[in-house]
């Protein structure tokens, strides 16, 4: 069914696309009507966002109780936790089915190939449509109340002159109550030096609310968050012995966030796949199955399957993918693009290799 490659000088014109780079090869007398292609593997990526928390105990987390009737952190944390996972698909090259198609002498039928060398369309410029995935990005963490502006300007010179802990936080503490005090003058319209508008009033008061919660921070601590993003990629194996296949993608560690698969560290981030179906060759009229065409033009007939992402005993994603791994490859009578009325042309699925389109070329 494969032909051996021999060595062809093919004539190649690159093109940039919207998300690949693509070349047209044309048959001629050059490559003698020749081109050749691979047929791709289908891989899955799996994307998994994390969250970082950060728990930092206030300056003053001791009298956060007497003081403003608050619970305060009290031990310094760091805690991952998961977020999302994304998965999509994807193909890589199949070196073990890489194809050589050979047309009529005289004929100029071309092929748009990406540069994996996977075939994307042949007879036309029109290539499969893409799809973006909406994948998270990783989020660094914002500075807390304590390290802005207000925080500096909420301290007086009393608590910075200030020794002792206990004396700063009484002092701390009373400033929050002033704080609200003016805030609550101003709101009521009784303020001894009331802003000159509603913008400088605004300003006046979401002044004091940073100055507020800055201190408040020093009794009941702070909590910073990001994200970290991890992309792995599985490539679901050929020859699986029955229907379904499972796999530990990579760990989450409540400490260490995310880790490779072999870090007992964390808890496992499984995949598991399940062949819903295979793909067949096709049958003729009488339900024999058909053979390859002589020198036929090889796609895959994928099969599908289940993909499934588990965590902690939770289902966090489930989704069904076609992959080419799990079918077969079969041909097209290569006479059918080179026919001089009306000859045919093809799109590809470049993640299986599958036709998606065919018809004439107008």
């Amino acid at each position: 069914m494969r032909k051996s490659i021999i060595a062809l000088s093919l004539a190649a014109v690159a093109i940039t696309a919207t998300a690949q780079t693509t070349q047209k090869l044309t048959a001629t007398k050059i490559n003698e009507y020749g081109l050749i292609y691979t047929l791709p593997t289908t891989v899955v990526d799996v994307t998994i966002e994390a969250e970082k928390t950060v728990s930092t105990p206030g300056e003053f987390f001791r009298y956060a109780k007497k003081y403003l009737g608050m619970n305060p952190i009290v031990e310094p944390s760091t805690v991952y936790t998961l977020k999302s996972i994304n998965t999509s698909s994807r193909g890589i090259a199949d070196q073990d089915e890489r194809y050589l198609v050979q047309f009529k002498s005289g004929s100029a039928p071309f092929i748009m190939i990406n540069d994996a060398d996977f075939p994307l369309a042949i007879n036309t410029d029109e290539l499969p449509a893409g799809s973006e995935a909406n994948l998270p990005v990783a989020q660094l963490a914002k500075p807390t109340i304590l390290e802005t502006a207000a925080a500096a300007q909420a301290m007086t010179a009393e608590m910075q002159q200030s020794t002792s802990s206990a004396k700063r936080a009484e002092l701390a503490a009373a400033r929050i109550f002033e704080l609200r005090q003016s805030r609550s003058e101003i709101i009521s319209g009784t303020a001894d030096n009331m802003p000159a508008d509603g913008q400088a009033m605004q300003l006046a008061l979401d002044n004091l609310a940073a100055q507020e919660a800055a201190l408040t921070a020093m009794f009941v601590g702070t909590i910073q968050t990001s994200t970290q993003v991890e992309t792995f990629t599985v490539t679901p194996p050929a020859d699986i012995q029955g229907t379904q296949w499972e796999t530990i993608v990579a760990r989450l560690s409540s400490l260490s966030g995310i880790v490779d698969a072999d870090d007992l560290t964390g808890a496992p981030i499984r995949l598991t796949l399940n062949i819903t179906e295979r793909g067949r060759l096709p049958e003729n009229e009488k339900g024999e199955t058909k053979r390859f065409p002589k020198g036929g033009l090889a796609y895959r007939i994928p099969g599908t399957a289940e993909i499934t992402i588990n965590f902690n005993g939770n289902r966090i994603t489930s989704s069904t993918i076609d992959v080419a791994q799990y079918g077969v490859v079969f041909g097209l009578d290569p006479n059918l693009f080179t026919d001089k009325k009306a000859p045919a042309y093809a799109i590809f699925n470049p993640v299986t290799g599958a036709i998606t389109e065919l018809g004439t070329v107008k």
